[in-house]
């Protein structure tokens, strides 16, 4: 055998066995990063690929081999499979691919409430995981997939990107908001787009490649409807938080981040606009279980447009709105604006040189000393110096709860406040009790 052959476990039991229990030179061993030979590639599942979880799917073939493929949707992985070459075997039941001992990594690209139950089975498998935002379809699921990371000691990224690409434009912003050059008292507009409305639709039989039953997990049993698959899933709260969560978590994250409340979150939501296809109060009494979810008309239901002030505990606030994709931060100083094209503003315009020089700096500092680039990079980086990641679990759990508490207050018509010491909501029982769902049977999420 080779060195490029020999895998990690196999290396060193036969140098064990030649050392004969006694520890070899230095010299002799390759250099190992987190448990991993430096120039041993792991190997990778991708579970869910369909849309955005095939393409995360092709990236991590970059750095690691892809050797598997899970999706309830025969469809969906024969064509991925296709996109990487015959090495790539294809199940539709993921938990065969987490059975496979041999399996470093896996990438989850499944709709919103598949996320954590797959990621806690597969930190529990011993798998590193990225996993597409919003991780969380609740509050409750966030407390758990945090836990699980804890006690795996895996690696796991959160497909956050706004925290690594796009020329590295948010974390300019990031830094020049921690700053001091916009002021003391920070307001943030995390301008998201609304949701799409529509429906009701017909129900039909479920397509001979689709796994219904599969699909919908721990979501209540309805009948299929093809609105509720594909892109579509992020229109109905059994999958979903709606536009709030999916787009949300991504400018909320940055927010939160430029206003000092990566470690804290929020601790209160205020709702001012809101508009529920179906009606606030009929979707109130859903997710409190007052009314079952299969009593709804079959057309899409989370929020369609969407206001709410989110408030820190440094005092700075985050306005969460369904307008322009568009991320601006203002203080008594000044004012910027980012999304995925530019960085624009004032205090931009009047960097000098030297300025410019100590942003850079800045930024590689944010970074947790790295440059930043590709998202997907970091998280194989990450693996190999066994360190967590830009997008870590806890930070993003503070994200996404930030926009769950926003469709929590949005939902009660009030405004909310939250207690982390305690992880309940202060005095309003309806607010814990929407922190969680109930889950179909056998599809509980089980630490």
């Amino acid at each position: 055998m080779t060195m490029k052959t020999v895998t990690r476990r196999r290396f060193f039991e036969t140098v064990g066995c030649l050392a004969g229990g006694f520890a070899l030179p230095q010299i002799w061993l390759p250099k190992v990063y987190g448990g991993y030979l430096a120039n041993e590639r792991l190997r990778v599942a991708a579970i869910g690929v369909g849309g955005r979880g095939s393409d995360i799917g092709r990236q991590a073939a970059a750095f690691a081999e892809v050797v598997a493929c899970a999706d309830p949707d025969r469809n969906n992985v024969e064509r991925f499979a296709k996109s990487i070459g015959e090495k790539c075997k294809i199940y539709t039941d993921y938990r065969e691919v987490l059975d496979q001992e041999d399996i470093d990594v896996i990438t989850c690209g499944t709709p919103d409430h598949w996320h954590t139950k797959i990621c806690i089975e597969a930190l529990k498998a011993g798998k590193h995981v990225y996993c597409e935002k919003p991780l969380t379809l609740t509050m409750e699921e966030s407390r758990l997939i945090c836990r699980a990371v804890e006690q795996s000691g895996k690696i796991f990224q959160v497909g956050t990107q706004q925290r690594s690409e796009y020329d590295a434009m948010f974390l300019k912003a990031i830094v020049i908001a921690r700053s001091g050059r916009l002021g003391k008292k920070l307001h943030a507009l995390s301008s998201v787009g609304g949701a799409t409305s529509g429906g009701p639709f017909p129900t039909q039989d479920p397509p001979e490649h689709l796994d219904w039953n599969l699909w919908l997990g721990q979501a209540p049993y309805v009948p299929f409807c093809p609105n509720r698959i594909g892109w579509n899933f992020r229109w109905w709260f059994e999958y979903s938080g709606g536009q709030v969560t999916d787009w949300g978590v991504h400018h909320t994250d940055i927010a939160l981040w430029a206003l000092g409340g990566e470690k804290t979150g929020i601790s209160e939501a205020a709702p001012i606009e809101w508009e529920f296809p179906l009606g606030q109060e009929l979707m109130r009494d859903t997710l409190l279980g007052r009314k079952p979810f299969e009593e709804l008309p079959v057309a899409y239901n989370v929020a369609k447009s969407f206001k709410v002030d989110l408030k820190l505990p440094n005092d700075n606030v985050i306005t969460l709105f369904s307008g322009p994709n568009e991320l601006i931060i203002s203080g008594e100083l000044g004012r910027i604006r980012v999304n995925r094209g530019s960085l624009t503003g004032k205090p931009i315009e009047e960097l000098t040189e030297a300025d410019k020089q100590w942003l850079e700096e800045e930024v590689i500092k944010l970074y947790n000393g790295k440059r930043p680039g590709s998202h997907m990079q970091n998280f194989f980086e990450c693996i190999r110096e066994n360190v967590q990641p830009i997008s870590d679990v806890w930070s993003h759990c503070r994200s996404v709860d930030a926009c769950h508490m926003a469709n929590i207050s949005m939902l009660l018509a009030r405004t909310v406040r939250f207690d982390p010491e305690r992880n309940e909501f202060i005095g309003d029982d309806e607010a814990n009790q929407l922190m969680r769902r109930k889950q179909r049977e056998p599809f509980q999420i089980v630490l």
